[in-house]
């Protein structure tokens, strides 16, 4: 098993505390600066006959809460935060490795323009929607359901593609290409049709921006090798760890949260990882 990492800690002075060239991938998923907590209760189900959940056979479960994971999501100067951590994210990188950013359309746009200016504009490959179709709908606008994730490599001439390893997925009118091919499904484009984390399914651990496992297990297939050493400085949940160990990569998780650093222990004990704290200051005198 490929060894697991996980930092309590300011992303920052940690990254910039490592040598160059240390990781083949990083993806990161920083906070949106939606301008308002994000706040996700955790659950469990317990057997109960009248409960509000069926489960397998039949059987009814009722949902009970057992906590509430929550952290301020709002920043005087966004870009300010996050200019110092991609440029060490880009030092990091090997010189095939790539780099994705996973943000929405509040800050995607600014970004991608500091993104152009710490790799270079060449080095920017694919933006990339994740589309899904949950939750409520808005009266006075189009109703926002997609996220970006831009990908940049380190050298836009040399970079890890695993075209193999990409998943199909269905075709849309299957009687128009024949039966062999609507049986092998077709590759996606840089558009991803995938639900996000079920409220009632077993994958969800109650972090507030757990992102789908599936989403993250695509990238991490296509854009990384086995053996291969991927950084998440925003780990949050833990799902590209389990993504990386599921499939051979090792993986560096770094996140401030005390809540979070819980949520991945617990989401991640069976693979063993090895927990680094921060130093306890000694007491005055």
């Amino acid at each position: 098993m490929q060894p697991l990492h996980i930092h309590h800690a300011d992303n920052l002075p940690l990254m910039r505390s490592w040598p160059d060239a240390s990781f083949e991938l990083i993806y990161a998923d920083p906070p949106f600066n939606t301008g308002k907590p994000q706040t996700r209760d955790r659950t469990k189900a317990v057997r109960d006959e009248t409960g509000d959940r069926t489960g397998f056979a039949g059987v009814r479960y009722r949902t009970v809460k057992v906590g509430t994971e929550s952290f301020a999501d709002a920043f005087d100067d966004y870009l300010a935060f996050l200019e110092p951590r991609l440029i060490e994210i880009r030092r990091l990188l090997t010189p095939t490795g790539s780099f994705l950013l996973h943000l929405d359309y509040r800050e995607v746009h600014y970004a991608k323009v500091l993104l152009d200016q710490i790799f270079g504009r060449a080095s920017f490959i694919n933006e990339i929607i994740w589309a899904y179709d949950f939750g409520g709908r808005s009266r006075s606008r189009w109703s926002p359901k997609h996220d970006t994730i831009l990908w940049y490599a380190k050298d836009p001439k040399h970079y890890t593609f695993n075209y193999d390893a990409i998943d199909r997925v269905p075709y849309m009118a299957p009687s128009l290409v024949g039966p062999e091919k609507a049986k092998r499904g077709k590759t996606p484009t840089d558009t991803w049709w995938h639900t996000i984390v079920s409220p009632t399914g077993h994958e969800k651990t109650g972090y507030p921006t757990q992102k789908p496992l599936g989403v993250i297990e695509r990238i991490l297939r296509v854009h990384s090798t086995p053996g291969d050493r991927v950084l998440d400085p925003f780990a949050g949940s833990g799902t590209t760890g389990e993504a990386a160990l599921k499939h051979g990569r090792s993986a560096t998780l770094i996140d401030a949260s005390h809540a979070a650093v819980r949520v991945m222990s617990e989401r991640l004990a069976r693979f063993d990882p090895t927990i680094h704290r921060p130093t306890p200051v000694p007491p005055n005198g």
